[in-house]
């Protein structure tokens, strides 16, 4: 009887332990969220914004930006990599990232319009 209820006494506290970093471990899931090279990617522009603020491609992808606003935009990057002519309604502008690195950009137009391109 004495060593069932030290087995007991030993075997729930592991239990608890057990359980305690079973519950608290994250679930990790393989997934690939980087786009293969040579893909193309479309970002939409419309209500004075672009659809998606922080994108992350790898090298050798191609992102579209479409304008699907009813006013202008542009599409440049703030270390001068690529830059877009004005771009009205339905038009749109690509680039390829070639390289690695962070490309951040804006509306020259409306400045407060900024989106990112992460290269990795």
């Amino acid at each position: 009887m004495r060593q069932s209820a030290w087995i007991a006494g030993l075997a729930v506290p592991v239990m608890i332990a057990i359980v305690l970093l079973l519950v608290g471990s994250p679930i990790v899931t393989a997934t690939n969220t980087q786009q293969p090279s040579s893909a193309t990617v479309e970002v939409k522009i419309d209500n004075f914004s672009f659809g998606t603020q922080a994108l992350t491609v790898a090298p050798g992808t191609t992102v579209t930006w479409t304008n699907r606003d009813d006013m202008p935009h542009t599409v440049v990057s703030y270390d001068g990599v690529f830059k877009s002519k004005v771009l009205d309604t339905d038009e749109k502008f690509s680039h390829t990232f070639a390289k690695a690195g962070i490309f951040p950009y804006f509306c020259s137009i409306h400045p407060k319009m900024t989106g990112k391109v992460v290269v990795q």
